[in-house]
Formats: C-alpha cells, sequence, structure tokens
C-alpha cells in the first residue's frame, strides 16, 4: 500500500497508538493471570485493583480504544475521566495520543505546504525523540512520500473520488466473476458510469 493520503497517515498514526495500547493490554492479561494463580495455590479469591472509575486495569485499557480515536473535544465525561486514569498510569500512551494528536492538527490547521512541510518537520522531530518504532515507520513513510502528502495542502484536495470509483470498478468485475473479454468490460463500465 502506498501512502499518499492524509487519511492513509492518520489511519497509520491511530493504528501505532492503539499497538502501544494492545501491548499494555496484553501485559495487564498476563500479570492478572499470574496473580489468580498465585491467589489459588493460597486458596484465596483473587480481587483485582480498580481504579476511582471503577475500572481494573484490564477493563482500563480495554474500554479506552475508542476515547483514542477521538479528539479530546469530542470525549464523554466518562471517557475524559478514563483517559486522565490512563494517561496517569500510562505515560508512554499519553505520549503516543499527543503524536497522533498533533498530526490531526497539521492537517487540520497548516493553510500552505510550506507551513505544513515546516509543522511535519517538528512532528517528525519529536517522533524521533520518543523512539517508538512504530511512530518512526510512519514518519519514514512521510519522509518517502511527502510530495503526494503535501499535494493536500494546495487545496484540500484527497483521492478519495478515485479510491470511490476503485472500489465500484472491483464490485462491477466481482459481480460477474472476473473478466474475459477487456474491451466490452471497458465499454460496459463507461456506459454504465457516465
Amino acid at each position: 500500500m502506498q501512502v499518499t493520503d492524509r487519511f492513509h497517515v492518520q489511519k497509520l498514526a491511530l493504528e501505532a497508538l492503539q499497538d502501544i495500547r494492545i501491548k499494555h493490554r496484553w501485559d495487564a492479561i498476563d500479570l492478572e493471570n499470574e496473580q489468580i494463580k498465585q491467589a489459588r495455590a493460597k486458596n484465596k479469591t483473587f480481587a483485582p485493583k480498580e481504579y476511582s472509575n471503577g475500572d481494573t486495569t484490564k477493563q482500563l485499557l480495554a474500554r479506552s480504544r475508542y476515547l483514542l480515536y477521538k479528539a479530546p473535544s469530542n470525549w464523554t465525561e466518562n471517557q475524559y475521566h478514563r483517559s486522565k486514569i490512563l494517561f496517569n498510569q500510562y505515560p508512554d500512551i499519553k505520549t503516543a495520543f499527543d503524536l497522533v494528536q498533533g498530526l490531526r492538527n497539521i492537517f487540520n490547521t497548516a493553510t500552505s505546504i510550506e507551513t505544513a512541510y515546516t509543522k511535519l518537520a517538528h512532528w517528525y522531530k519529536d517522533v524521533e525523540n520518543t523512539g517508538f518504532r512504530a511512530f518512526n515507520t510512519i514518519a519514514n513513510t512521510i519522509t518517502l512520500n511527502y510530495r503526494s502528502i503535501l499535494n493536500y495542502f494546495i487545496n484540500r484536495s484527497t483521492n478519495a473520488s478515485a479510491e470511490s470509483f476503485n472500489a465500484k470498478i472491483k464490485a462491477f468485475r466481482a459481480q460477474f466473476r472476473g473478466v474475459k473479454n477487456v474491451e466490452f468490460f471497458l465499454y460496459r463500465l463507461t456506459t454504465i458510469f457516465t
């Protein structure tokens, strides 16, 4: 997949953030399983620690999934409270969230290619300072595709219409289980979609 669009870049950043959250969740599951084993060995019942909102560590990490996709201005009261606990317990998730929000702000506020280029360079520097491998991959992808990504800032256009048209062609082709006569397929395509 070639990343040439702001939505692809933002999607990769969100996936990197979720990857960090998921790693912490697996660690929390392993730790709780180990604590349950130890409690059973001592013939005791295990009661996990609960935070002020009633979540256990596993629940906190699982229920934080959707709030990490949103901007803080769109959080509900519960999500805001959960985020404070999450970011206090896991500062690396807060750092990754700030990187995602920084990238989102670049695409939402930059008004020219020059401004966007400068802001992306600063964002790239911030990514290098964190040491997150997944975000380094995104930063390198931006570096390799910066010209096509910066085209978005000319008139805020995306390749969404081309992607939509490609999806229609694929659906049309799948409806007939492939194409044997390419000329006839192109003829049908032009008569239907023009």
